[in-house]
């Protein structure tokens, strides 16, 4: 497959529109809320579910459980 040469050309661009920041500080990335482990028994469809979400998502399963169960506790907080 034959790739393509970009092409630059010296044209005007436009009105230029300078949003905010909108991205969190690297410190703001950092969980630091206390985690307890514990042994929980899921149907095998749960499982397969959040898996193959977690696949697409490149993210890990429990991680997206976690944080629907914390989305949930927070609703009836």
């Amino acid at each position: 497959m034959k790739k393509r040469k970009t092409k630059y050309t010296d044209e005007h661009i436009g009105k230029i529109k300078i949003v905010d920041d909108f991205l969190p500080k690297p410190k703001d990335l950092v969980l630091k809320e206390e985690t307890t482990k514990i042994t929980i028994s899921l149907t095998k469809s749960s499982i397969d579910f959040f898996k193959s979400e977690a696949e697409k998502l490149h993210t890990n399963y429990q991680t997206m459980i976690r944080t629907l169960l914390d989305k949930y506790a927070s609703h009836y907080l």
